[in-house]
């Protein structure tokens, strides 16, 4: 891995969150002899103290154990602050989506904007040739020798949806030593490791939201109180059957916490935000056969129309789709045909077009 033309190892920055992934990831490169520099991102403060914020990506202890782990490893290990950076492009977006009705993929915003530039600029700065991350995901090429996303061996830890946006100058310096591996392997190899905090949770919450029911809600409450969209909750016949203090709270597919009961089963099948009304529905309204779509990116050989895989979310295996760009492609906008109904598709989230396991682009619902 990593080798330069003349059979030396290069220089490889590594991004070491403080968790077990990129702690693991980061010990395989030692061992296979590259010259290893450990980064961590300061991407956000948290105010809370104790376990709720240990765990999460880039929170003050597990910066603490980033760098105890470049420590063990014996590399050198640098913080850089990107909190103005983080809060702009990631937590400020978020924000505004829920108000809007919608449902954000900030980790696909952070990768896109955050993470992968400031890391290839960053591996620039400190003589690297190539970046590695933790992300179960791995590097493809095709016939002519251009790189590609491909999903992760691991299905259930699976990264490669977060990525697709990555250029072309980024893949090819880009490592995932972790795509071949499972989340067990690589747990059972941190411990073996005794690498610093191989034995923490796992962590299934954004980085910068806290954990518990209603978490996401309040931290938009908080940064945006004056401007809560309250409203109206409607049945599928457009009767009132309760209110809402915002739309934030909601998102489509939504059955729990929705404040009302109909003596049946009911989903939010759709979010105004003009109005502020929530439309509760059976679950078969919550099928779609189209959705359009706006930002398609897709790599350079990659033409549309185009029938692929898609991932409509992060915790979805994928339906076939077709995906045509609109009349005014400078629009980069377009829609995508599903071959089946597809469920609970959210504006404000990624859709991300596969050809088997290899990532041919995406574009965000609207």
């Amino acid at each position: 891995m990593g080798s330069s033309a003349s059979g030396k190892s290069s220089r490889v920055l590594i991004a070491m969150s403080g968790g077990v992934d990129s702690a693991v990831a980061a010990a395989r490169l030692v061992d296979a002899g590259h010259d290893v520099v450990g980064v961590t991102l300061h991407l956000w403060d948290y105010p809370e103290a104790g376990p709720g914020a240990h765990g999460r990506c880039c929170a003050p202890e597990d910066q603490y154990d980033a760098r105890r782990t470049a420590d063990a490893l014996g590399i050198p290990h640098f913080t850089f602050d990107r909190r103005e950076l983080f809060a702009k492009t990631v937590v400020e977006p978020f924000v505004e989506a829920y108000l809007a009705g919608e449902t954000p993929s900030p980790c696909a915003a952070c990768n896109r904007g955050v993470k992968i530039n400031e890391l290839v600029a960053l591996a620039d700065r400190l003589g690297a040739a190539r970046v590695a991350t933790g992300h179960y995901a791995r590097i493809g090429h095709t016939p002519s020798g251009a790189p590609f996303i491909r999903e992760g061996v691991d299905a259930s830890k699976d990264q490669s949806y977060f990525l697709y946006a990555s250029k072309r100058a980024e893949l090819e310096r880009l490592m995932f030593p972790l795509g071949e591996s499972t989340k067990t392997e690589v747990r059972a190899e941190a411990l073996a490791r005794k690498i610093p905090g191989a034995s923490k949770g796992e962590s299934q919450e954004l980085c910068f939201v806290g954990a518990g029911a209603g978490a996401y809600a309040a931290f938009v409450e908080e940064r945006a109180r004056d401007r809560l969209r309250p409203g109206p909750i409607v049945d599928g016949e457009g009767r009132v059957v309760g209110a809402h203090d915002g739309v934030h709270r909601f998102t489509v597919g939504q059955r729990k916490g929705l404040g009302v009961a109909l003596g049946k089963p009911a989903f939010v099948t759709s979010i105004d935000p003009a109005t502020g009304t929530v439309r509760l529905g059976d679950e078969k309204d919550l099928a779609s056969s189209e959705t359009r779509i706006e930002d398609i990116v897709v790599a350079p050989e990659v033409e549309l129309p185009l029938d692929a895989r898609v991932r409509v979310r992060y915790r979805h295996e994928g339906a076939l789709g077709r995906i045509e760009r609109a009349s005014d492609s400078a629009e980069r906008s377009g829609t995508i045909r599903f071959a089946g109904p597809v469920r609970a598709v959210s504006r404000g989230q990624v859709a991300v077009f596969y050809d088997g396991d290899r990532v041919l682009g995406g574009a965000r619902i609207c």
